[in-house]
Order: structure tokens, then sequence, then C-alpha cells
């Protein structure tokens, strides 16, 4: 890591996420960067769902953040306050800050080591193999993506998946909705609707779903949603920016309504849209554009804005290695073509590129 340089602004990002990695890659050069981050690796969400069936393909989606992040300096640790001029760890550090980008997403437990994640891939893959048949909860893209990736790589398992809604990927349109329900069962999962199951009271292998049905399953993955990232910021000077839903307020430029040094970009926002990995990467952008020219003292009324998609959404769920169900403005396709587009690679590469570290993993070298 380079020495920083004493009259470069302080940049302050929380959490080393899609688009808080980002930010931190972006502005390094040009400001003191610090990221905040529990753990010491930057992944692609939207590629660990393969990695569960091809742990390998983690070597490629799960990064060290010091892969990317060469001019800046990366604090370990669970970031605990927020006051008007500087950020608390839970380690007892008080970094200070000139600017503050809040990228924290969602809650989710990972190790603190990219080694410790690549060996729960192992684990979790070994524990797909080792069961004859497989329950998932949840049929939002996380939940139908998994199945999916079974479904194709282990062909014999039984999968049965089981979803609260009245259709699976409610976030789309019905049709998108209906190819992925017909793939399924064309690929011989048994999809329940409008059920939830109770893993509590699980026994011998025997789960209960809310209408009584007995649902046999060696072992079950819960793919719902998890919660904001934002809890521990109600007690911090930000606490009047968050919304009834937990969600940082932000204006058109990505800075916390009544604050003009703190951005915030990602999941954690109150833009109404719906939360995708791409989007993040746009906030990430416009938030870095907007921080080089308050740094440089440009005028505000040159800062650029964040403009949500209008109409129906952009999305892209991988059925599988080779398929994919997608939804796009005016079309919804499914099949071969959108798979080229996502499932054969899952954007890893272009990702990696973006991130500055090439389109495959370093290789390891001898000590």
């Amino acid at each position: 890591m380079s020495t920083q340089g004493h009259d470069k602004k302080r940049v302050v990002i929380v959490g080393g996420g899609i688009g808080g990695g980002l930010v931190a890659k972006t502005l390094q050069f040009g400001a003191d960067v610090t990221l905040i981050d529990p753990k010491d690796f930057y992944e692609i969400p939207w590629a660990n769902l393969r990695a569960m069936v091809e742990p390998s393909f983690a070597e490629k989606s799960v990064i060290n953040h010091t892969d990317y992040l060469t001019n800046g300096r990366l604090v370990i640790s669970h970031a605990t306050s927020i006051t008007d001029f500087d950020v608390f760890t839970s380690d007892g550090q008080q970094i200070p800050y000139d600017y503050l980008v809040v990228a924290t997403g969602h809650e989710e437990e990972f190790p603190r080591t990219r080694d410790g994640r690549l060996k729960q891939y192992v684990a979790e893959n070994e524990k797909i193999k080792a069961a004859n048949s497989i329950l998932i909860v949840g049929g939002g893209p996380t939940g139908v993506e998994l199945a999916g990736e079974i479904a194709v790589d282990f062909p014999k398992k039984k999968l049965t998946l089981v979803h609260r809604g009245a259709r699976l990927l409610e976030f789309v349109n019905t049709k998108a909705s209906t190819r992925a329900l017909d793939w399924l069962t064309a690929k011989k999962v048994e999809v329940i609707l409008e059920q939830t199951v109770d893993l509590s009271s699980a026994s011998d292998g025997t789960y209960k779903t809310s209408n009584g049905e007995s649902i046999a399953a060696d072992c079950h993955f819960l793919c719902i949603g998890k919660p904001l990232g934002s809890s521990w910021l109600g007690e911090t000077v930000l606490k009047d920016s968050l919304d009834s839903r937990g969600r940082l307020m932000v204006d058109e430029h990505l800075r916390v309504k009544g604050r003009k040094n703190i951005f915030a970009v990602g999941d954690i926002t109150d833009i109404p849209e719906i939360k995708q990995g791409y989007l993040a990467q746009v906030h990430s952008q416009v938030t870095a554009k907007n921080i080089n020219l308050l740094m440089s003292g440009g005028d505000e009324s040159k800062l650029a804005s964040y403009k949500p998609p209008k109409g129906q959404p952009i999305a892209l769920v991988s059925l599988g290695r080779k398929e994919a169900v997608a939804q796009f403005p005016f079309m919804t396709i499914s099949g071969c073509i959108p798979g080229m587009i996502k499932s054969r690679d899952l954007f890893v590469g272009k990702t990696r590129k973006t991130m500055g570290v090439g389109s495959k993993p370093r290789a390891k070298t001898e000590k």
C-alpha cells in the first residue's frame, strides 16, 4: 500500500460490497481512501450460487480487497458509529473523514477472510453432493437460480422449492415468472407456491409447510431477503436520515438528504427501484464522480444526477449454466440466448475488469 499524501481529502467508505468496493477503487489515487469492511474480500454476489455447485468458481468471484485497493487503507472491522467528523469501529478505531460513503447493503454473516469464504463454498458443495433430496425456501431470484444450478449440475437430486408468493420472481412480469416456473418443472423441480416452511419444526428430515404438507429433504437452503445493514445507523448522526424502512434517504446526487459530504449507494438507499448489483455499480460511478468534483472545488450545480430506470426493469435470472430468463423493457425471452448473456460467465470477467484485477485470478506463488 502506498503512503497517502496529507494534502489529499479523506474519503471513508463503509462497506466493501459491489458498491462500496467500486467507489474505493475509483477514488484511491485522487484521495486518501479508507475502506471499512468486516471481511478482507470483495465478492461478486451474482456468482455465489454457481460457486455452491462449483467451488472453484469462487476463485474468480471472491477477490481480496487489497488486489484492487492498492493505494488505500483497509480496515477490517465493523463500523459502529458516525459523527459529523469521524467513523468509529468495533476494534476501537476513530477514523476522520472529509467525505463519507455508506454502502452497507444487507446484513449477512461472512467469514472474515477470503480463504474462509472459499472453504465455506466447499462445505456447501459437500452438503449438496451428500444429499439425495434438497429443500429450497424462497422463490425470488436467489432461490430460483440456486434451484437451476443444482438441477443442471445434479439432475438426480430431488428438489423442492417452496415460495410464499402466488408466483415465482414477483419482481418481474408474469410472463418471465411463468417461463421460470415451466423451466424448473421441466427439470423435475417440485414448486409449491403460497406456502411457507417452519424450519424450526423440522424433524428427522421432514419439514412442514403452512398448509400442513410434509416435505422430506436431507438438507435445506434458505433463500429469502435479508434485513438492511442499517440498524447501527439509528444511534448516529444519520438517524434522522433513515426512512420508515431503515433506508437512507438520498437526493438525486446520491447525497444523504441534509448532508453535503455524506453519500449512500446500493441497497441501503431509498431510491424507488429494484435493488440489483449493476445499479449499485452505477450509483458508485455517480458518487465517485461527484466526490471528485467536490474535492476539486467544482461548482455544485455540475454534480451528476442518478436517474432510476423507467418502465419495466431489466432483469436476467440464470437457469443453470446455459439458459436464463430475461426481462427487457419491451420484451421477455428465455432459453439459450439470454443464457449466453449471463449464465456462462455470470459477468465475472467483466466485473473483475471493472475492478482492475484482470479476467483471471493471479496464480499462487510458491513460498
